[in-house]
């Protein structure tokens, strides 16, 4: 566990604090008690052990505002907090309030003809993936963490998944927001328009801000047509190169139907195989570098499969490829989607894990690849890569797992030194050192070694505007300025 990267905020007032959120509020939803507070001082990756004088559970809108208002009046800060899934410790409070947004879950509004949904902040992504399919509709956003995670959460990180390369993340996933501000004033911006050219965009300053500039506590969302037609394969191959080839091939051949298109070495699958239950080998032989592959559409008369099967046949022809299986039903197809949503937590079982969530521009996802890969191998000797993720938008999670039979913590202390490995050839090849998971306070240090010194002058403009008193997430995505 990282120690603690900011001062934990002290009130002397504590009793007084309680005593007005319990009347704005009602006193069941005050939380103050050590076990009560427990789940809202650390997230799932367990990175920071936060504090609290308490977590607060709004109801409404309006009772967000009161609670804003009254931590301004005591000069305390605010955490917010959806489903607490994020990874960087972005919703990790160090003293002062949670305000938990888990009530606020109602679906709002659904309009089938401008295609949107408006939705309160705490609502589960899950539920709204199934308000849309009760539509016959489809909200893109898919994430592992969709049971759990919520709208307000998602917008706060401008969360990306498995279908940015069709969809877009979720900046482009929203048409308008509800946000209370630091003042306590609320931002009604709940805009279901496409086109609204009156001036600034100032949806854009709250999403992705991890709760720095507003409290985000409603959304309207889009909404596509269902899919009809899809079609799902796992795909073989040599080498990153020939993936980004099949990939460039795909996006020419397949067009819009091509909706994601993810990347993984056969050691990841290994992981998979190893600890997922029901997980079983796609293909008959072990290939060092895989694609899953899905294409869909709302045509329910496209054979989607005969697509792939051309393409893919192309791809074999041309050497690319070395073996592929199309799923032949939806079960098939959801058991080669199993083995990339296990990902993740597998590698967890492996011991220690250095994670970096970078993106590079798509042509260089390759080289990236290869040669991140090669300088980590060559600083320490049985380190195992394990590097997926969204081929077709950039985005790789390349993750190191530590030598079989290393201690972890020893490993663990080499996160930096990997950070300052992977980063450098990041930033040199013109990309992100955070593609979707956001900065918090894991990479907040590394913002200002890697972002335009002009862009972090902006952007604490745009802090000092917006939360003067610096009570929102206080030490949070801005590193300190030097």
């Amino acid at each position: 566990m990282h120690s603690s990267p900011i001062a934990v905020f002290q009130t002397d007032n504590a009793p007084a604090l309680v005593a007005r959120l319990q009347a704005a509020i009602g006193t069941s939803n005050v939380l103050t008690e050590d076990s009560d507070l427990a789940p809202y001082l650390t997230e799932g990756r367990n990175l920071f052990k936060g504090s609290a004088v308490a977590a607060v559970r709004p109801g409404n809108t309006g009772e967000v505002a009161a609670i804003i208002t009254i931590a301004r009046e005591f000069g305390v800060p605010v955490v917010a907090q959806g489903g607490n899934t994020g990874l960087v410790g972005g919703g990790v409070p160090f003293g002062g309030i949670v305000l938990s947004l888990n009530r606020m879950n109602r679906i709002l509004d659904i309009d089938a003809v401008n295609l949107t949904m408006t939705v309160e902040a705490g609502c589960v992504l899950q539920t709204i993936q199934e308000a849309a399919e009760a539509q016959d509709l489809l909200f893109p956003l898919s994430l592992g963490s969709e049971g759990s995670c919520t709208a307000g959460g998602n917008l706060a990180t401008n969360a990306g998944g498995t279908a940015v390369l069709r969809y877009g993340n979720t900046r482009e996933l929203a048409l308008g927001l509800e946000v209370v501000m630091a003042d306590g004033r609320t931002w009604n911006g709940l805009n279901r328009l496409r086109k609204d050219n009156t001036g600034y965009d100032l949806r854009n300053l709250f999403i992705g801000a991890e709760g720095t500039l507003g409290i985000i506590t409603a959304a309207v969302l889009k909404l596509f047509p269902k899919p009809k037609s899809t079609a799902t394969a796992w795909v073989g191959c040599r080498s990153a190169q020939d993936a980004l080839v099949l990939f460039n091939r795909f996006r020419r051949g397949a067009g819009d139907t091509l909706t994601a298109f993810e990347f993984m070495p056969h050691l990841v699958l290994e992981f998979v195989l190893k600890h997922a239950a029901d997980a079983v080998m796609p293909l008959g032989e072990a290939h060092a570098r895989y694609a899953l592959i899905e294409l869909s559409s709302p045509d329910g008369t496209l054979d989607l499969g005969a697509s792939m099967e051309t393409l893919l046949g192309e791809a074999y022809e041309a050497d690319l490829i070395q073996d592929a299986t199309i799923a032949a039903n939806e079960s098939q197809a959801k058991a080669l989607w199993y083995l990339r949503e296990r990902m993740s937590d597998t590698q967890s079982k492996e011991g220690g894990s250095i994670k970096h969530d970078v993106s590079v521009p798509v042509s260089k996802v390759a080289d990236f690849l290869d040669q991140a890969s090669a300088a980590c191998e060559a600083e320490m000797p049985g380190i195992r890569v394990v590097a997926f993720g969204h081929f077709g938008d950039g985005n790789i999670h390349f993750n190191l797992s530590q030598p079989i039979g290393m201690d972890k913590a020893a490993y663990l202390k080499k996160w930096e030194h990997f950070n300052r490995i992977v980063h450098d050839i990041v930033a040199g090849m013109g990309g992100s050192i955070s593609a979707e998971h956001g900065i918090g306070l894991i990479k907040r240090d590394e913002l200002a070694l890697y972002k335009d010194p002009v862009a972090l002058d902006i952007m604490r403009s745009i802090k000092q505007a917006l939360d003067p008193d610096g009570l929102l997430n206080p030490g949070k995505v801005l590193p300190d300025k030097t």
